[in-house]
């Protein structure tokens, strides 16, 4: 595993407790624990897929990390690969909570936008990876 991989995978699991708080609010939440959130049926949707995206997401970011070591992706575009995935998994989460922020939201927000930068963002990572996973390695001649 190379340094980046390691250094990078860290600050991605530094992200899984606010994860796990997630699920213990939206818990609470669903749960009906939290009578004072007068939260609509759209609301709630959105933040149980906001939080499912986060955690699949972040899964992927990791493995993405190793996949990118074993690679023939170069300079920039490692970097592109190592960092795409976690970017995203923070802004598709971030824009699924978003459009749904305020009282008795029945439709996405404008700031569902952000959700459709996070999908771009991931689409960039997701090809750039497969292409340097496919494509033979460089050797000297």
């Amino acid at each position: 595993m190379t340094r980046e991989t390691k250094k990078t995978s860290g600050f991605i699991l530094l992200t899984v407790p606010s994860i796990i708080y997630g699920g213990y609010f939206l818990l609470t939440i669903l749960s009906g624990q939290q009578e004072y959130l007068a939260l609509t049926h759209f609301q709630k949707s959105m933040f149980r897929a906001g939080h499912a995206h986060a955690g699949v997401l972040v899964i992927l970011a990791l493995v993405a990390q190793i996949f990118t070591d074993y690679s023939s992706l170069s300079g920039s575009w490692k970097w592109i690969s190592r960092l795409s995935f976690p970017i995203a998994a923070i802004t598709i989460s971030l824009g699924f909570f978003a459009a749904a922020i305020g009282k008795q939201i029945n439709e996405p927000t404008a700031l569902i936008v952000i959700l459709y930068i996070g999908m771009a963002i991931l689409t960039l990572g997701l090809l750039t990876l497969a292409i340097g996973l496919i494509r033979e390695k460089k050797t000297a001649s």
